[in-house]
């Protein structure tokens, strides 16, 4: 248990004392806070599975932290410290998230146990949160995060499906993490040994798909100097993952079909069936249905696909999870460059809220590493995000000034910086498209390299320094 970490709040020392002593016998790591304000520094700078808060402390008591915790660190179990006086609030705490209470005094083994059963709770609830973990002792979701009801519902059903060799159809608009869900499947079969293999039917021409399929002979077009083993070989025994099959040439769909039911191939140029043993997972952002009606998609290839559907949720029906989402994609941007992990303005969190994320979780993390780069202190505000995300609908009632003066001074210093917020998101938006190279951005953009930097360091925009960048001087 020496990985688990535990925040004690109170602002009695004899308190945090007695806790930290019972917790630390049982092997836990203990981290002490005598304020909330404290406590939000510790909960910044580390991850803590469990904190225990006293209801009652000068200045900000222990329901406005956990409403803060539940708002920012959703997967952290509270557990409220509460004396005979306010048992009631103590109760409304369980109803706003809190695990559970504990009444003044209380002894070392009914905190110990309280804390158990709190982490027990947690074990089961957030797993699927976590990479590299495993879900009841045996399911491993790798980088799929979420603990909204629908993305449960989802783990549910790649619990289900993993252990059979059934086909499954993902379903979702692009950036929902259709091939997370696919991988989780293959990793959580018994193939899990065997190839995973990815074809993206969008991104090659018919006839380049159909060889890459079925592989081809030595002299069976131009080009083929050699005979070369296809997707449906390479596969074998293992997964074979069929992204945007939506966009599969009707010719090809056909051929499909009949590896599907013979679970037979013929490569490009040959004569001799070969045979495969393989998983089949499709994923589309398309209706299939709607194609089957207008004639675009083979209806019979339809309900071999259709056998066990996933429907991944979109961003913006699944809103509950962009606080931990954020939390992962911050700690990660921060790891690779090498930087404290930021904190997100309260702010910030809220026009992120308010946005329908178009591009789904794969805009998300794009943004969070762009907003990571953008900010000049330890924190994300609002002008650190995409333009995009500002200008969301709800962007007026997020930022509402709250008197005249502020509205005034606001509608000022926009029209100071407006120019300069542009600017900065042009040379931002240009570096995040080139992998953070200062020279092909600058080249991309057609300017000079120089020059470049110039708007680099005018901006006080931070660089990697792991992108073969040098200052220009």
């Amino acid at each position: 248990m020496t990985d688990t970490n535990i925040l004690v709040v109170d602002d009695e020392e004899v308190v945090l004392e007695s806790c930290e002593r019972a917790l630390k016998g049982q092997g836990f790591q203990v981290a002490k806070a005598q304020s909330v304000d404290a406590a939000l520094e510790k909960l910044q700078a580390r991850i803590f599975d469990a904190v225990i808060v006293d209801l009652v402390m000068p200045k900000k008591g222990g329901m406005e932290l956990l409403k803060t915790i539940k708002q920012l660190y959703p997967s952290v179990q509270v557990i409220m410290i509460t004396g005979y006086s306010s048992i009631n609030t103590a109760v409304e705490s369980i109803k706003l998230g809190a695990f559970d209470y504990l009444s003044k005094p209380f002894t070392p083994s009914e905190l110990v146990m309280t804390v158990q059963k709190a982490l027990e709770k947690k074990g089961r609830a957030v797993q699927p949160l976590q990479a590299d973990r495993q879900l009841s002792g045996q399911m491993i979701f790798d980088n799929i995060i979420g603990n909204s009801p629908k993305m449960i519902e989802v783990f549910k059903l790649v619990s289900k499906v993993a252990a059979t060799d059934t086909t499954v159809l993902i379903i979702g608009e692009s950036g929902t993490g259709k091939e997370l869900v696919a991988r989780a499947i293959h990793n959580n079969s018994s193939r899990k040994d065997f190839n995973f293999v990815v074809v993206d039917c969008l991104s090659l021409t018919p006839t380049l798909l159909e060889s890459e399929l079925f592989g081809h002979i030595k002299g069976s077009f131009t080009g083929a100097t050699s005979t070369k083993a296809g997707f449906f070989e390479v596969a074998n025994k293992g997964t074979l993952f069929l992204d945007e099959i939506g966009d599969l040439n009707f010719d090809l769909q056909g051929k499909l079909l009949r590896v599907i039911q013979e679970r037979k191939y013929i490569p490009v140029g040959g004569t001799v069936p070969k045979e495969t043993d393989i998983r089949l997972v499709a994923a589309t952002n398309k209706n299939l249905k709607k194609m089957v009606e207008t004639g675009t998609f083979r209806e019979d290839l339809f309900y071999r696909l259709y056998v066990v559907p996933i429907f991944m949720p979109p961003l913006r029906e699944r809103k509950d999870d962009i606080p931990v989402l954020v939390e992962h994609f911050l700690k990660k941007f921060a790891e690779r460059y090498k930087r404290p992990v930021p904190r997100l303005s309260d702010k910030a969190l809220r026009l992120l809220l308010n946005y329908d994320w178009p591009g789904n979780i794969r805009e998300l993390e794009n943004t969070m590493e762009r907003a990571l780069v953008a900010a000049e202190g330890g924190e994300i505000l609002p002008q650190d995000l995409p333009s995009t995300v500002q200008a969301s609908a709800s962007e007026a009632q997020a930022l509402l000034p709250a008197s005249i003066e502020e509205l005034k001074r606001v509608k000022k210093e926009l029209k100071e910086k407006a120019i300069e917020e542009v600017e900065k998101e042009f040379v931002i938006s240009s570096l995040s498209a080139n992998d953070w190279n200062v020279s092909k951005a600058a080249q991309a953009v057609g300017m000079q390299r120089t020059n470049f930097y110039r708007l680099i360091r005018r901006h006080n925009i931070k660089l990697p320094k792991d992108r073969g960048n040098e200052e220009e001087h």
